[in-house]
């Protein structure tokens, strides 16, 4: 049988020691030692595989069976959309997002429903059982049929979750568990790290679909040490502004789907409902064209979606003009106003540019470069671009309007939206134009310049 003792791990060298010091004796860094467990074998360990307790086998890869793991609902549509199609069995979810932004409302939600088919346990770390009772009168979900347990010990919730035999399982949250392996306080680095183990082990073993909440930091991304995202098999982020009615949902890691992939919510009165047409929501224009405002194609995940991109530009009166974008890459910007100047002669050295996504969308691919600059330089001249066009494209160093992915199926979507005009990039010229659009295609900035 494996015996455990403690030890001291470094968090930059991963070096471990028998016992702490304020510094790492192998890279020097201070305060950077935490507690793990070190486990050494006494006699001979019981060969159990990762996902189970028979022994692991050298497998060929022509004899590994084929059969797609069955799924089932989460009783919301957008989330099935995220996590790939439904949840599989076995599968470890992590979501995460800032406080109050909906996490708990949408799980809730979710095992409340499919409790009615299947056993669920909402396990609730942060709050007591009447709280999670109260926010599901008002909601008005079918409770009857969820088990709730309030408790923070590992050890116990798996007990306890052996005996219920769930199918669906949510950790809310797991920086509030911990192990008795460890004296260090719930929340730390070595109790996460741990505690988020035993409940993977525990999933992989008897099939559950497991959901873990995490907190984040004020950078916006997962607390904890970066394992944790190593562990599970889909990674979730709660994304929108808690005063706004809209939420997103993105997958940045996802074994079992694909990655970047986009749910949209509309929060209300009674909890969280998926968006099904999201381009018409991020579509919020004025009825009159309006300076600086551009219409852009996207792609997230497995969909186009559209999004209105507005800019600002404005004299500067210091040394230093100001570069803020809000939903797109700073540093991208600065770069393609120096192509804007270079290839587009056009100047913006001496004026403060301002982007922003309206409805708190985040953009992060460069088919979003074409549409920005043409933003910034209808804004600086004042002229609007015609309401009915659409636009997207990479910009190139050299001036170059580069293709993009799923161009055919941006321009569908464009259509169906009823868009009129698309300046896009040579390349993805579709072979047959949507009906009723007219395209433009461009190869360089000068030429998209020119057909504005």
């Amino acid at each position: 049988m494996a015996k455990t003792k403690l030890a001291y791990s470094c968090g930059q060298c991963a070096a471990q020691f028998p016992k702490w010091s304020g510094q790492c004796g192998e890279c020097g860094a201070w305060n950077s030692l935490s507690e793990i467990i070190s486990r050494t074998t006494t006699r001979k360990a019981n060969p159990g595989g990762y996902a189970g307790t028979k022994a692991a086998g050298v497998t060929s890869l022509s004899a590994v069976s084929l059969e797609e793991t069955p799924r089932f609902a989460s009783s919301l549509t957008e989330l099935d959309r995220v996590l790939g199609g439904g949840l599989v069995p076995g599968s470890v979810v992590l979501i995460g997002g800032d406080p109050g932004i909906g996490k708990s409302t949408l799980l809730l939600q979710s095992l409340c429903h499919i409790s009615q088919v299947k056993n669920a346990l909402y396990v609730t770390g942060e709050e007591s059982l009447q709280q999670v009772s109260l926010r599901a009168q008002r909601l008005g979900l079918p409770g009857d049929k969820l088990r709730l347990l309030a408790e923070t010990n590992v050890e116990q919730i798996i007990l306890q979750a052996g005996k219920e035999k769930p199918q669906v399982m949510v950790i809310d949250s797991v920086q509030t568990i911990f192990t008795d392996l460890l004296q260090s306080a719930p929340g730390s680095v070595s109790q996460v790290r741990e505690s988020a183990a035993q409940l993977v082990r525990f999933a992989k073993q008897s099939g559950t679909a497991l959901f873990l909440v995490g907190h984040v930091t004020k950078e916006g991304t997962l607390a904890g040490p970066r394992v944790l995202e190593h562990m599970v098999d889909t990674v979730l982020y709660f994304e929108g502004d808690r005063g706004g009615r809209f939420r997103v949902i993105r997958a940045v890691k996802n074994r079992f789907g694909a990655v970047n992939e986009l749910g949209v919510f509309a929060m209300g009165d009674k909890g969280l409902k998926g968006v099904s047409n999201p381009s018409a929501i991020f579509l919020s224009r004025y009825q009159d064209d309006v300076a600086g405002s551009v219409v852009l194609v996207t792609w997230e995940g497995s969909r186009p979606l559209l999004v209105e991109v507005q800019a600002l530009v404005d004299t500067s009166h210091l040394g230093n003009p100001r570069r803020v974008t809000v939903g797109l890459e700073q540093n991208r910007l600065a770069m393609l106003l120096a192509v804007l100047h270079r290839h587009g002669g056009v100047a913006t050295y001496d004026q403060d540019v301002f982007l922003n996504v309206v409805g708190g969308m985040r953009v992060t691919e460069t088919a979003s470069d074409l549409a920005l600059l043409i933003a910034v330089l209808s804004s600086l001249r004042n002229r609007p671009l015609a309401s009915n066009t659409i636009v997207f494209g990479e910009v190139g160093l050299a001036g170059e309007i580069r293709p993009v992915q799923s161009g055919q199926e941006r321009l569908k979507e464009a259509a169906k939206q009823g868009f009129k005009r698309a300046i896009i990039p040579r390349t993805n010229a579709p072979k047959v134009a949507p009906s009723g659009m007219e395209i433009t295609v461009v190869n360089y900035l000068s030429e998209a310049l020119a057909a504005i």
